[in-house]
């Protein structure tokens, strides 16, 4: 277990660095230069008490030893010069290994400043070498801070995720495992903790042999497209006690060079971003295609020996688009490699993306045994799908690990090739750490099935469908209960004032309406429209905006991209059938429907087909009247969270001073039209756009957008701390920066002098925010500049007492904060209350 000093001296480290180097992978490669830096001094100290001799200091590189490099007396710029030019030439060292010249490879000092690095080599100073498994544990702690690479499609897998995959695949002492995007080496550390404990006594002494153990730490491979991930992962695996890691820089994809390497093992979660124009792979692989997503699981299943085993993070992409590469990759897995699919949650791999992604689990020797696949869903992973991913009593995860195993030892002793096609619920009972479990769905279904209509789809929804709905109430066509009213009109024709719901006024999984839907003069819309009634459900239908499900509380008229369904009897209530509607199952059905290939849609006819449960109607009441109480919790917290401003008791006496003389005032910069140009994006400088400015996040700051070199190199990176403020759309909106990031014009920055506190100044700047838009200029759009804010005046108390009213607001702030963690809490029961309709209750 990582101890809480390490931890502390490993977040001191990136907290004196992230001033002078932003990036999170550039401040772990940082990190891990100077603590090996550090581990290669003291084994020469080490030896040198032993009665023995230096090795890596030596020679002409004893000049850098650390002990020189730390003494006192040793000036600011003369400690910087000695330890840059030390970590450059550390590759020439004749007494450095390969190992370590590998990790010190085109390592080089990204700052100049002698202050920034005299902090940081003294917390480095403060780590200790006598316990390697504990090291090992804090250089883990010490990955776990990487983010995403937007640029190769990666993101870190989570070590939760990870350990999961590596108990359902079980490596063994005698099989070689393999990554062919290793990353940082995750799952091969995982795979290799998981071997050792299946190696020890009950005291937790190896069992393995010396020749055991020596065969072990060379059974583990990595391949990596990346040198700077290669660094890290030679840096991981050593201090996990692999003394020469076998962790290559190879693109998997393009070079054949270790093509004919086979393993036992094979462990991945491979980065799924094709570059434009696709890869250029060579031509041994047996599906043609340029997708990075296809090669890598056709490399990772062509690759494993006759009995290997898998376990792989694949996009949706995989698992049901139509494209032929796709359906030949997904032909050969269910006929020769695949024996279980797992869907996870969507949000797993929050804040760093969104995508919806499963796990393959592939074994060659299993496929052939049965003529079935067995299909898991994930509902919780025992944290929340928000982006911060905060820990959850729900956890479907031990339960899922142990039925997949049940299933395969029954595969293994020929008791589960019965098929079972329709959903098998399993009793989770409670994690080993006394978390709930929530449970999940198993379904077993027919390799025969599944090459039904040569799709081959690997959604358990999809092959769930049919079987959703319980004995107590029949299911039917949606066309059977709604029908489509065929009402158009064109808004010219109306008088104002009208409501007009677009696509873009219904926000997904919630059914909330957002921007502005009422239209003074319906004359400014040109194309018809259809009309809507008060009860009437509204369903986006087009696959960008799909599960965008509204309520009608009024009439008006809304695009044809969205259908409008009416009840077709009176025993239906559309309240419930709203929820029905926005329900996971339900739009997976959708998303197996849609056709067209510019703009993915799903057709009346394919629409009304799609089952739904119809309940009694006294059944339905009672729902709705459950749900309704918890739409009422939301409601009432919704109401704290938007009418919540914070109150600064302004006293008389305080001076009142010109924003210009307290702050810096800059204007963002991004020199380049259109700003969606994606050669500057998806790199390591964090892009704050108008949007991200916002309340929401508590007056910090969040990011969805990053730059490149390229695009930094027409922008400008802002140090924190800094309050930004929007002076276009929505005028006013403020917030802190807390780490540094790059702006457009549309934001401008204000810079704290000596005596002002950021937190108190964005908390007085929220309170301008009426008056900003008030004094706008009137244009075709309205904004406010520089020369504006300059004249805002404000009023200043001393600095202690501002951090006396900060630190009261903070502290209303966290109990506003408990009303955003209400809402998820209430929304997930709403979602589960819906979703237990598409149980089956009679199962155990």
């Amino acid at each position: 277990m990582l101890d809480a000093t390490t931890k502390r001296r490993i977040d001191t480290a990136r907290d004196i660095l992230v001033g002078k180097v932003p990036d999170p992978k550039s401040q772990v490669e940082q990190i891990t230069i100077a603590l090996i830096y550090k581990f290669m001094d003291d084994i020469d100290a080490q030896s040198e008490e032993l009665g023995g001799h230096r090795s890596f200091f030596a020679g002409e590189f004893a000049q850098y030893g650390w002990a020189k490099l730390m003494r006192a007396g040793l000036g600011g710029y003369e400690t910087l010069n000695l330890y840059a030019e030390a970590i450059t030439r550390m590759p020439e060292n004749p007494g450095v290994p390969p190992l370590f010249r590998d990790i010190f490879n085109n390592a080089y000092l990204p700052y100049r400043d002698p202050e920034t690095l005299r902090l940081f080599l003294k917390v480095i100073d403060e780590f200790s070498y006598d316990h390697s498994e504990r090291l090992g544990d804090a250089f883990e702690y010490l990955l776990s801070v990487l983010g995403s690479q937007g640029d190769a499609g990666q993101f870190r897998t989570p070590r939760h995720i990870i350990d999961f995959i590596v108990e359902i695949i079980d490596p063994r002492k005698d099989e070689t495992v393999l990554d062919p995007a290793c990353g940082t080496s995750g799952f091969l550390i995982s795979s290799y903790k998981r071997v050792l404990a299946a190696n020890s006594d009950h005291h937790g002494n190896l069992t393995l042999t010396p020749d055991e153990r020596a065969r072990l730490v060379r059974n583990f491979r990595g391949y990596d497209i990346s040198p700077d991930m290669v660094r890290l992962s030679l840096a991981n695996m050593y201090l996990h006690g692999f003394p020469q890691p076998a962790i290559y820089e190879y693109d998997t994809l393009t070079s054949e060079d270790r093509w004919n390497d086979y393993a036992d093992v094979i462990l991945a979660n491979p980065p799924f971003m094709s570059p434009k124009g696709g890869i250029r792979p060579h031509s041994r692989f047996s599906v043609k295609s340029r997708r990075s997503e296809v090669l890598f699981v056709d490399y990772i299943a062509e690759h494993l020996t006759p009995n290997g085993r898998a376990g792989v993070i694949v996009p949706e992409g995989v698992i049901f688009q139509s494209q032929n590469a796709h359906k030949q990759l997904r032909k050969m897995l269910v006929e020769e490699y695949l024996v279980a699919v797992i869907s996870l949650p969507a949000g797993v791999f929050q804040p760093y993306s969104g995508v919806k992604t499963s796990i393959l689990i592939m074994d060659k020797s299993l496929a052939r045994r049965t003529d079935s696949i067995a299909f898991f869903k994930i509902e919780n992973d025992g944290y929340d799908l928000g982006a911060q991913r905060r820990p959850i009593a729900d956890n479907d995860l031990p339960a899922i690990s142990h039925a997949i195993r049940d299933y395969l030892d029954g595969v293994l002793s020929t008791k589960s090739t019965m098929i079972h096609e329709e959903p098998a619920r399993y009793d989770t009972g409670s994690g080993e750490d006394g978390s709930e479990a929530s449970g999940g769905t198993a379904l077993v279904v027919s390799k025969d099935r599944i090459a039904e209509g040569g799709e081959y789809s690997l959604s358990g929804e999809q092959y769930r469908e049919n079987h959703l709905y319980t004995d107590s109430w029949p299911n039917l066509n949606v066309g059977h209960v709604f029908h489509r009213p065929r009402e158009t009109v064109l808004p010219n024709s109306l008088s104002g004032p009208i409501t007009h719901i677009g696509l873009e006024n219904i926000s997904q999984n919630t059914g909330q309406l957002v921007g502005n839907i009422v239209v003074e003069n319906p004359a400014d819309i040109k194309s018809t429209k259809n009309i809507f009634r008060s009860g009437d459900i509204l369903y986006g239908r087009l696959r960008p905006n799909l599960n965008k499900v509204w309520l009608a509380d009024r009439q008006g008229i809304c695009s044809t991209d969205i259908i409008v369904l009416r009840p077709s009897t009176d025993n239906i209530m559309p309240g419930l059938y709203a929820h029905i509607f926005r329900e996971e199952s339900f739009n997976t059905a959708v998303l197996h429907r849609v056709s067209g290939a510019q703009l993915p849609r799903i057709s009346w006819q394919r629409f009304e087909s799609i089952e739904i449960p119809i309940l009694p109607l006294e059944l339905q009441r009672e729902i709705v009247s459950e749900i309704q109480s918890y739409q009422k919790v939301i409601d009432g917290a919704q109401a704290v969270i938007d009418n919540y401003r914070p109150h600064i008791p302004i006293d008389p006496d305080w001076p009142s001073v010109s924003l210009d003389a307290i702050c810096q005032i800059r204007r963002g910069k991004f020199s380049h039209r259109p700003r969606n140009d994606p050669r500057f994006y998806g790199g390591q400088y964090p892009f704050i756009q108008t949007g991200d400015v916002t309340r929401a996040n508590g007056g910090k700051i969040s990011f969805t957008q990053t730059l490149n070199d390229d695009g930094l190199a027409i922008s400008r990176l802002f140090e924190p701390p800094i309050v930004v403020i929007t002076i276009a759309a929505n005028i006013g909106e403020t917030a802190v920066l807390d780490f540094p990031a790059c702006f457009p014009d549309s934001v401008i920055g204000l810079i704290p002098k000596p005596g002002v506190d950021a937190w108190f100044l964005e908390y007085i700047m929220r309170t301008k925010k009426e008056y900003l838009n008030l004094i706008a200029p009137r244009s075709a759009q309205k904004n406010i500049n520089i020369r504006i804010l300059k004249a805002v005046k404000i009023p200043l108390p001393p600095l202690k007492i501002q951090q006396a009213i900060v630190a009261e607001i903070q502290s209303e702030q966290s109990l506003v904060s408990a009303n955003h963690q209400l809402i998820q809490r209430m929304e997930t029961k709403i979602q589960s209350t819906i979703s237990r309709l598409w149980q089956t209750p009679n199962q155990p």
